[in-house]
């Protein structure tokens, strides 16, 4: 591959693992030259050290927006945490902060296991076989967030639409950016509605403390940066991590059986999934030097969470599922300032999810070869179109 080409290796599985080609990168050149349209360079960081580094520098890297408007992009600034820099991004999140310790989360817990056991009883009124992603796997965390934000009910179903198009990029980049615009008109119109008339979810919980102090754009921004991370992510989670766990039963023997193990288990599986493939791209506020590369002010890094997290410098056999290893903090849920907000809830979720699927169906496998099952392609965030299970 020569640096003349931009390539999507970034974005690319064999199943469950990232392709040959990434962890030659990683090998041979670390921070890899890709140019885009127009002739920018954009520069892959494939390594944990350099990833790590990279996230947790605001003082040499930048998120803000305005430098994806001045590589071209036409799409309007989505607003939220992901494309901002401190001190905003700062004074927007510690609005969100409260919202999600674990004393508030737990708030949540009863009604995030009442989710899960109708879509259990659901499960069962329809019988052997069903597709877990649509019965289980996507309503799941499309319930969590929708109770989270207080999204009205009967907007749901649009509400999961979108959230699940604008990451899909079979269609081409073009109808994903076009999901993309339609989610965030969803979005502001949700939150002109919560300002004239606070409900008890989030966004209206935000009006009543914050008031004026928190825009509408700012609103739907917050709305946007959960969605993307706590509803797509989560149901590929549920998904793969299901998916892996019916091909390895001795695991899912121990997760059945609940306890502290599962912890660990939820943890490893974060790490060797990473189904957020690449992170909020950085830009480069100054001439630097990264694993060795000089980067010029104003390009563009992005960052592999997948070949990070696969690095063979964190420990042996990255490549295998080990609950029991000992290794550094993966970077699934990123590094630094920009480090997923949501993470406990997702963690949350599958803590409670892998097991009870696992008690109530205990004869749960595949309904179809593993060779069947339909994996995502160029997707940012990984996953399977559709699980099929029998039980």
């Amino acid at each position: 591959m020569s640096e003349n080409e931009f390539p999507l290796v970034q974005f690319m599985r064999e199943g469950f693992d990232p392709v040959a080609e990434l962890a030659r990168i990683r090998t041979e050149q670390p921070v890899f030259p890709m140019q885009i349209p127009g002739g920018q360079t954009v520069w892959l960081a494939t390594r944990y050290e350099d990833v790590r580094a990279v996230l947790g520098d605001t003082g040499r890297f930048s998120n803000d927006f305005g430098n994806v408007i001045g590589m071209g992009a036409t799409q309007d600034d989505p607003g939220g945490l992901g494309f901002r820099d401190p001190p905003e991004h700062t004074r927007l999140r510690r609005y969100l902060t409260p919202e999600f310790t674990m004393r508030r989360l737990r708030r949540l817990e009863p009604r995030i296991e009442a989710i899960v056991e109708e879509h259990l009883d659901a499960m069962e009124r329809k019988g052997s076989p069903v597709d877990l992603v649509e019965m289980f796997a996507l309503p799941i965390p499309s319930l969590v967030v929708c109770e989270l934000l207080g999204v009205p009910y009967d907007e749901r179903s649009d509400f999961l639409r979108l959230s699940t198009d604008r990451f899909d990029f079979s269609a081409g980049p073009e109808a994903s950016l076009d999901a993309v615009n339609e989610s965030m008109a969803f979005l502001t119109e949700l939150a002109v509605r919560e300002r004239k008339n606070p409900g008890e979810g989030l966004l209206g919980q935000l009006v009543r403390d914050h008031g004026d102090e928190i825009s509408d754009k700012e609103l739907a921004g917050f709305a946007d940066g959960l969605l993307t991370g706590g509803h797509d992510t989560s149901t590929s989670m549920l998904a793969l991590g299901t998916l892996w766990l019916l091909e390895n039963p001795d695991e899912l023997a121990k997760v059945r059986e609940g306890g502290e193990h599962v912890s660990r288990v939820v943890e490893e599986l974060l790490r060797y999934m990473t189904v957020v493939q690449v992170a909020f791209p950085r830009f480069a506020r100054e001439d630097l030097e990264l694993g060795g590369q000089p980067i010029a002010k104003g390009e563009m890094v992005l960052c592999s969470l997948t070949a990070a997290n696969r690095d063979p410098s964190l420990g042996a056999d990255m490549d295998s599922v080990n609950p029991l290893r000992e290794a550094p903090s993966h970077l699934a849920f990123g590094h630094g300032v920009h480090r997923c907000i949501g993470a406990p809830l997702a963690q949350m979720e599958m803590r409670i999810a892998y097991p009870a699927l696992l008690r109530r169906f205990p004869s749960l496998r595949l309904a179809v070869p593993y060779d069947e099952v339909p994996f995502r392609e160029l997707a940012i965030v990984y996953g399977v179109k559709e699980l099929p299970v029998a039980f």
